[in-house]
């Protein structure tokens, strides 16, 4: 029977099958930062085991660190905790580190692919729930919590149940000024944040094809955001392109062998599924989240839906939407004022996001009153958006230029909303209080997006900024 790919990565990387019914799961790539690992360094301590397969095991710091200053010690003596935590872990464990002194620091999430540490055909974990980022490579990959962390440094596997899995096939083509980002939160909407639980999504069809790896990432990435264990594309020419000359990427003739062994292992044409999806690529528009979770997200020219669009089920989670944004049914979303613009996360952080929100930042300046930062993903993406010039763009624009992190996507760092500010989004969460305060409102959008509100002072139509 033709398989899926995940049937063919979890059947290649099976130990054996446990009598619980999961199977152990050898992991071939294990990214490790500073907030879910210094738990699970001590538990191994604490039992007397060591990492068997250091190499195997990545780390950097990106959920703390400051983005304004990189002085030691930092000012939170929290995240000056974790920082020396992780510094020690690794030394006593023979694990690399990402520090910022490598160059290669950054986002857990972006550093992976930039280095070519993620590939096809692999199975990866990391202690944050964003893993399936990697899943745009073909890779099966997913978040583990701390204890899960520990077995993965102590023994290279994990006990895990097999999802099922659905197929997403996005066609037609995306209509100029709507992106990856946009993409993923129709995807959410329409199925809704539970509508994955128990499943993997494999995304495919015309839009998944015609997307660069960056913008697949996106999309993998908010899987969790849908309920989803993990999302992947099936690895194919772009894949393999934007991999060949990657500093940790196979070379030459065995780049080429990697490449036959990466083919083989895609879903084949006839490959059985648990549900597929079919969506219209081309009906999808500038998509705004108005709620506290991404499937409460609609067009950028839509209103806010009333209770009675919702199922029963939802409806205690839409009022409590309504009474936290501070909104009506039938308001539009459009014009809602900003007090925060970020561009950044896991989410959007890479180059050609930057690239995309400087075009919009080249029309104009940030809005009097409106704090807007832009965060590259990682070192290597801030050296080359400076070889570019971005920087540059943004300052002129009115935009601070900050150093690599997680930064606004989640407060565990400097970078916080305040009271009842109304922050601009990239990132991938919209949940009360993520970003700092306890009564601060996220509104989730692409990066160009953000940088069309940075410059309104509200939530604007990107299409009309790049008329």
């Amino acid at each position: 029977m033709p398989k899926n790919l995940l049937d063919k990565v979890w059947e290649a990387h099976a130990v054996r099958e446990l009598p619980s019914g999961q199977t152990q799961l050898f992991i071939g790539l294990h990214l490790v930062h500073e907030v879910t690992s210094p738990q699970a360094f001590q538990m191994i301590r604490e039992q007397g085991l060591g990492v068997p397969y250091p190499e195997r095991t990545v780390a950097t710091v990106d959920h703390i660190i400051p983005t304004d200053t990189r002085q030691r010690p930092y000012a939170d003596s929290q995240a000056e905790g974790m920082m020396s935590a992780i510094e020690k872990n690794c030394r006593e464990f023979g694990i690399r580190f990402l520090e910022p002194g490598s160059g290669r620091q950054g986002i857990v999430h972006v550093i992976g692919p930039e280095m070519g540490l993620t590939q096809p055909a692999m199975t990866i974990a990391c202690g944050d729930s964003h893993t399936s980022t990697h899943g745009a490579f073909g890779a099966v990959a997913f978040g583990i919590g701390t204890s899960q962390v520990r077995d993965v440094l102590a023994t290279q596997c994990l006990a895990m149940a097999r999802p099922k899995v659905r197929r997403i096939a996005v066609d037609g083509r995306l209509a100029a000024g709507v992106y990856a980002k946009d993409v993923t939160l129709h995807i959410i909407r329409r199925l809704g944040v539970k509508g994955g639980v128990g499943f993997a999504y494999e995304y495919g069809g015309a839009v998944l094809d015609a997307m660069t790896m960056e913008e697949r990432m996106t999309v993998c990435n908010m899987s969790i955001e849908g309920g989803a264990r993990l999302g992947y594309v099936n690895p194919d020419q772009t894949t393999f392109d934007y991999l060949r000359g990657r500093e940790l990427a196979p070379a030459g003739a065995a780049f080429e062998e990697a490449v036959q062994w990466w083919r083989s292992m895609a879903s084949e044409r006839d490959a059985s599924y648990d549900d597929v999806v079919t969506l219209d690529g081309g009906a999808i528009a500038p998509t705004v989240t108005w709620g506290i979770n991404p499937g409460q997200a609609i067009g950028v020219d839509e209103k806010i839906p009333a209770p009675g669009d919702f199922s029963a089920d939802e409806r205690s989670t839409v009022e409590d939407a309504y009474a936290y944004m501070d909104l009506q049914p039938g308001q539009p979303i459009r014009g809602m004022k900003i007090d925060v613009a970020f561009i950044g996360s896991c989410t959007n952080g890479r180059l050609s996001d930057l690239r995309e929100a400087a075009k919009v930042a080249r029309r104009g300046k940030v809005k009097a009153g409106v704090k807007a930062l832009v965060v590259p993903g990682s070192q290597q993406v801030a050296e080359a958006a400076e070889a570019e010039g971005l920087h540059e763009v943004f300052r002129a624009a009115g935009f601070e230029w900050r150093l690599p992190g997680c930064s606004m996507c989640l407060a565990m760092n400097p970078d916080k909303l305040v009271g009842r500010q109304v922050c601009a989004s990239s990132s991938n969460r919209n949940f009360k209080g993520r970003q700092g305060s306890p009564s601060g409102r996220t509104l989730l959008m692409s990066p160009a997006m953000v940088a069309a509100a940075a410059l309104e002072g509200a939530v604007v139509d990107v299409r009309e900024v790049l008329a």
